[in-house]
């Protein structure tokens, strides 16, 4: 079944759908009054429904049954990326997304090649979150992740405090074979704790960069023996902390 986040509800036990995912539900998808579909409110809540009612502005789905979803990182990961190239960055959210992580902090390294330019800031974050939703959408997410506006690498080291473990993946520390740190975290981080990870653009982080995010608090980890692209590490971290909460612990 389709799934949509709504926003609202008309009562306890109706949907109301609006906007993108209306026009998604009826020219899209052609659904009609007494098809099926899943909604999930802000919270999380998620109920398989069925469309009421059909009208120019909106689609009304009364709940029939209530589900026990539980597809959610036990952990909160944060992915804070140094602004690459083309559409990477749209590649990360959406593959992240779909592995679990919960927001995406973009921002600008010194060897960032791409300059972030504020006049198209709105648009730009506009749609990484529509990347974002339809992702959560598609891998039976309960929440969409957030994106967070570009910041400098400044207001990063700021947002950074607010976090129980911080990482930076450096490739520096795969080539000379460190691979206990990540591992390390991982198992002494408790359910309901949050985790930022860092990761340069092309090209990687500058040494002052790394220093200065040592000096605030974050460790240099590996991620394995061999370096791996700016849109493939955080993937790679992501299925590793999958598999160290979800799959292993089951």
């Amino acid at each position: 079944m389709q799934r949509y986040f709504v926003k609202q509800r008309a009562n306890e036990n109706s949907f109301v759908i609006d906007g993108d995912d209306r026009h998604h539900i009826i020219k899209v998808m052609r659904m009609a009054i007494g098809d099926k579909i899943i909604c999930v409110d802000p919270s999380g809540n998620t109920a398989v429904c069925e469309i009421a009612k059909i009208t120019d502005e909106q689609v009304v789905a009364d709940v029939v049954q209530w589900k026990d979803e539980k597809s959610e990182l036990p952990i909160s990961i944060t992915i804070a990326s140094g602004l690459p190239k083309g559409d990477k960055l749209e590649w990360i959210i959406q593959k992240s997304t779909e592995l679990g992580a919960h927001k995406f902090i973009p921002f600008a390294a010194r060897r960032s090649v791409v300059k972030w330019d504020e006049k198209k800031a709105g648009k730009k974050v506009e749609r990484w979150q529509k990347i974002a939703k339809e992702a959560a959408e598609q891998s039976h997410r309960g929440i969409i992740p957030e994106i967070i506006s570009p910041m400098n690498f400044k207001a990063l080291i700021e947002k950074s405090r607010n976090f129980h473990y911080k990482l930076v993946a450096f490739e520096e520390e795969s080539r000379i074979g460190e691979t206990s740190v990540f591992s390390a975290t991982l198992q002494n981080m408790k359910p309901g704790e949050s985790l930022l990870l860092v990761f340069g653009p092309e090209g990687g982080l500058a040494e002052e960069e790394v220093n200065t995010l040592q000096e605030n608090g974050f460790a240099l980890c590996g991620l394995g023996p061999r370096i791996l692209r700016t849109e493939t590490a955080p993937l790679y971290a992501l299925s590793a902390i999958s598999y160290h909460f979800e799959l292993m612990r089951r």
